[in-house]
C-alpha cells in the first residue's frame, strides 16, 4: 500500500513526461464509507467525489497523460437502494452538464464504455451530447465505464467472434489476442499502465480484466473524496520508480 506525503503539492511531480504512465485507471471507491464515517448521508459522498473527478481529470490533462478510465458505475452497482441509484444517474447527467465548460477548455475528448440498458435516456442524451461537442478535442481522453462489468464486455466480444465465424468472416483456429481485443468495448485505446485503487481495497472488482494484465496497480487507504492531486502524484513516482519486466528479466 502506497500513501501520500503530507508535503506533496501540486507543481512537485518531478517525473519526466517519459516515465509517465500513458493511461491511468482508477477504481474510485469510498464515497459512501467517508460519508458514514462523518454521519452523511452516502450521496453527499457521490457529490463530494465529483470534486475529485474534477481535480484528477483537470491534473491529468496538465500533466499530458494520454488517457484516464474512470469506473463510474459498475454493472453490479444496479443492486443498490433505487433513492442513491436515482441520485448518481442525476449526478451524471450533471456532470455532463457542468463540466463542458472546463473538458473543451483543457481539450479533454470524452468516451464511454460499458452498457447502456438502464441508463436513463435523457443522461444517455447528455453523454452523446458530450461526445459529441469533444470529439475533435486532441488532449486527454477521458473514458467513463458506466453499467460496466469486464466479464460482460468479454462476452460481448465473444459473443461477436462467434458471429463472425458463424458468417465465414473469421477461421476460429486462427483467432488470436488482436483479435478478441478488436471486439471489446476499449478496442483502439491503449492498454492502462497503472490502475490506482482508494480505500485500501485489494481487489480489481471486475474492471478490465483483459486490458490490466500488465498494469501497475497502486492503492491508497484515502476514500475516493479525498483523493486530490498530491495523491496522483505519488502513484506517478512509485509507478516510474518500479521495473516494469511484462513477464520477462530485465538485466
Amino acid at each position: 500500500m502506497s500513501e501520500t506525503p503530507a508535503a506533496a503539492s501540486a507543481p512537485q511531480l518531478e517525473v519526466p513526461p517519459d516515465k509517465r504512465p500513458r493511461h491511468i485507471a482508477v477504481i474510485m471507491d469510498g464515497n459512501g464509507r467517508w460519508a458514514q464515517r462523518r454521519d452523511l448521508p452516502r450521496i453527499e459522498g457521490h457529490r463530494r467525489g465529483v470534486a475529485s473527478v474534477r481535480r484528477t481529470v483537470e491534473e491529468c490533462a496538465r500533466l499530458k497523460i494520454e488517457q484516464l478510465t474512470l469506473y463510474c458505475l459498475s454493472s453490479e452497482n444496479w443492486k443498490r437502494p433505487q433513492p442513491e441509484l436515482d441520485f448518481l444517474m442525476h449526478l451524471l447527467e450533471q456532470y455532463m452538464i457542468e463540466e463542458r465548460t472546463v473538458l473543451m477548455r483543457e481539450q479533454v475528448r470524452v468516451s464511454t464504455i460499458g452498457r447502456r440498458e438502464g441508463i436513463p435516456a435523457a443522461v444517455q442524451a447528455e453523454m452523446d451530447k458530450t461526445i459529441e461537442l469533444s470529439s475533435a478535442n486532441d488532449g486527454l481522453r477521458l473514458c467513463l465505464a458506466i453499467n460496466y462489468g469486464s466479464r460482460g464486455e468479454i462476452v460481448d466480444a465473444v459473443r461477436k467472434l462467434a458471429r463472425r465465424a458463424r458468417d465465414g468472416q473469421v477461421d476460429p483456429d486462427a483467432i488470436d489476442e488482436e483479435d478478441v481485443a478488436s471486439e471489446l468495448y476499449t478496442a483502439g485505446m491503449p492498454d492502462p499502465d497503472l490502475l490506482i485503487r482508494t480505500a485500501g481495497e485489494l481487489r480489481i472488482s471486475n474492471f478490465l480484466l483483459w486490458q490490466i494484465s500488465y498494469a501497475e496497480i497502486w492503492v491508497t487507504a484515502k476514500f475516493w473524496p479525498e483523493f486530490a492531486e498530491p495523491d496522483l502524484h505519488q502513484a506517478i513516482r512509485d509507478f516510474a520508480a518500479r521495473d516494469r519486466r511484462f513477464g520477462g528479466l530485465n538485466e
